[in-house]
């Protein structure tokens, strides 16, 4: 079925309220995009996300926006606390996948003769790739359980880096409320053994170097100037998480038809904010949320040691920090203003990024005067960006931008693309190297599987709800 839209402006376009809708969708997107998309469902989800009852406000989708479960990926939508629902498609399987940024005193051309040598070491150092355990790492349940209401804050406690790290992540690194009575046997599990591991798919971890600066103010505000050595890493609940989520659906397709309600598209299942279902998975993914949390402290603790091994040199003279951390799958009660007035809200954010603007009282003390950080991964043969987040965005969006570039071709068509080419030579070509778990990973994961992601963030700066400051170019990949 096709969806009605009607263009706004150059970069935002609405679908009209009709039918069941409840408000109407905004997308953030340039022509060329909105071409693309009306081939696919990914608008059509817009849509009936707006259908949900308690919305406030629009059915937004960023333009980074293809196709999920449920909520299109690069999705945001709130609810209000009293008539609203909460959705786990809202979220996604892999709850709290997000990036951290690190970055280092060290310039990208002083490393350059021990590139490989550090990609290796951080390959053999962080595991990677589907079903990828740590075998150095013996967590009891009692001790998960600690590591699922602390977050970060555990891993810190337990040695894996320092109080400092706390003050750059989202929500500390810790998402309050969360219960691990409500969390199954099986995603304990699924998740003991994979603390402090980064996963296959798109998760990554990556050397790089600040290649451009866009605004001089934000960039010294972060500490980024060009040549400059930085380290992404892009991973969330690993197995844990997605069975969080897998239980948790099944309960909200029951609970939708208890509580009556009417649903477009079964993979909306959701349950009233009110209710004892809502409550229950809001805390299941806390839980999940402070596992991705802690595995990203762990894996930044095995990256310092990589890094000051490798190259022989200590904490002092590498001096890498965190930047920031962000969740990229989440819904979070926030205060914002609509309508002139301050309201408490679940914001739903699948595939996309807080961006609080400057001042914000949550945005940590350093940057309020440029705003929060905001991390958007790319592909791995072009860039990511850094920017920071806008009272356009705050006004718009609930305080969200775009969380990457976005699919443009299944797995099935990338790994089609790739029969017969070198991937990996293609990219050592351009200066970048690979190392990974499996070939089919490089396969699905090819630059062109992707929007290109200068576009995507071009866009959000176009329409004000985000500003760029840096662009990264790849050095070193690890993928699973």
């Amino acid at each position: 079925m096709s969806v009605k839209i009607e263009k706004i402006d150059a970069c935002r376009w609405r679908i009209p309220r009709e039918g069941a809708m409840r408000t109407e969708g905004l997308v953030y997107a340039s022509e060329a995009m909105i071409a693309v998309l009306q081939k696919e469902q990914a608008l059509e989800q817009v849509r009936n996300v707006a259908t949900l009852p308690g919305i406030v406000g629009k059915s937004i989708a960023m333009p980074d926006i293809h196709w999920g479960y449920g909520f299109p990926i690069g999705g945001v939508a709130a609810f209000d606390p009293d008539e609203g629902i909460v959705s786990p498609g809202g979220v996604g399987y892999d709850i709290n996948c997000g990036v951290r940024l690190l970055r280092t005193e060290l310039e990208a051309e002083d490393i350059k003769p021990a590139l490989a040598h550090l990609a290796d070491a951080l390959y053999r150092n962080v595991p990677s790739g589907v079903g990828s355990k740590r075998r150095d790492l013996k967590l009891s349940v009692a001790e998960e359980r600690k590591v699922l209401t602390k977050g970060a804050r555990w891993a810190v406690e337990h040695g894996f880096g320092n109080p400092e790290d706390l003050r750059h992540i989202e929500e500390g690194g810790t998402i309050e409320g969360a219960d691990p009575e409500v969390v199954s046997d099986r995603a304990l599990e699924r998740g003991r053994a994979q603390l402090g591991t980064l996963g296959s798919g798109n998760h990554f971890l990556e050397v790089q170097k600040v290649e451009e600066i866009g605004d001089q103010k934000a960039a010294d505000a972060l500490g980024l100037y060009p040549g400059q050595v930085t380290v992404s890493i892009h991973t969330g609940s690993r197995g844990f998480g997605y069975q969080v989520c897998d239980d948790h659906i099944r309960m909200m397709v029951r609970a939708a038809a208890k509580y009556g309600i009417s649903l477009p598209d079964r993979q909306l299942c959701c349950a009233p904010l009110k209710s004892p279902e809502a409550r229950q998975y809001l805390a299941a993914m806390a839980c999940a949320a402070n596992f991705a949390f802690a595995n990203r402290q762990l894996i930044t603790a095995w990256v310092r040691e990589s890094f000051e091994r490798t190259l022989a040199r200590g904490p002092a003279e590498l001096r890498m920090s965190v930047i920031y951390d962000v969740c990229h799958n989440i819904a979070k009660f926030e205060n914002h203003q609509v309508e002139g007035k301050m309201r408490r809200l679940c914001v739903h954010r699948k595939g996309a990024t807080r961006a609080f603007p400057p001042g914000h009282p949550e945005t940590p003390e350093q940057y309020r005067g440029v705003g929060q950080p905001v991390l958007i991964p790319g592909d791995m043969g072009r860039y990511s960006y850094v920017l920071v987040g806008t009272a356009g965005a705050f006004d718009e969006t609930f305080g969200s931008t775009c969380h990457g570039a976005g699919r443009v071709m299944s797995r099935h068509a990338a790994k089609k693309q790739a029969r017969g080419r070198n991937i990996e030579a293609e990219l050592a070509a351009h200066g970048i190297l690979i190392r990974s778990a499996s070939r089919a990973t490089v396969a699905e994961e090819i630059p062109e599987a992707y929007k290109d992601v200068t576009e995507v963030v071009s866009i959000v700066q176009q329409a004000g709800i985000g500003k760029i400051v840096a662009r990264l170019k790849p050095m070193a990949v690890i993928k699973g």
